[in-house]
């Protein structure tokens, strides 16, 4: 349900330093949903509750690739979380 405009680039190290994503939080996508980062494999659930909510923070990630997120599910679905980040930090957003 969500529109989606690619633009790929030949450094997306710089693009996720630019863009402020925390070097643990990497993962195989960055992309920017309005005034937010999106990190990896995060669900569509979490950025409905990111939406709906509008947190003061900078964005989303799921770091790595865990087998069950969105786009991963390839065998047993392992139990990972969806990181908020931003100047105060990390904090978990949601757990799958």
């Amino acid at each position: 349900g969500f529109e989606v405009s690619a633009q790929y680039v030949d450094d997306v190290v710089a693009w996720k330093r630019r863009l402020g994503v925390p070097e643990a939080l990497w993962s195989c996508h960055t992309g920017v949903i309005g005034r937010y980062v999106v990190e990896g494999h995060v669900p569509a659930a979490d950025l409905r509750r990111l939406f709906a909510e509008r947190p003061a923070l900078q964005g989303l990630a799921v770091p790595g690739m865990p087998v069950g997120a969105p786009g991963m599910e390839q065998g047993p679905a392992e139990r990972y979380a969806t990181i908020a980040f931003g100047k105060e930090g990390t904090r978990i957003f949601a757990r799958h």
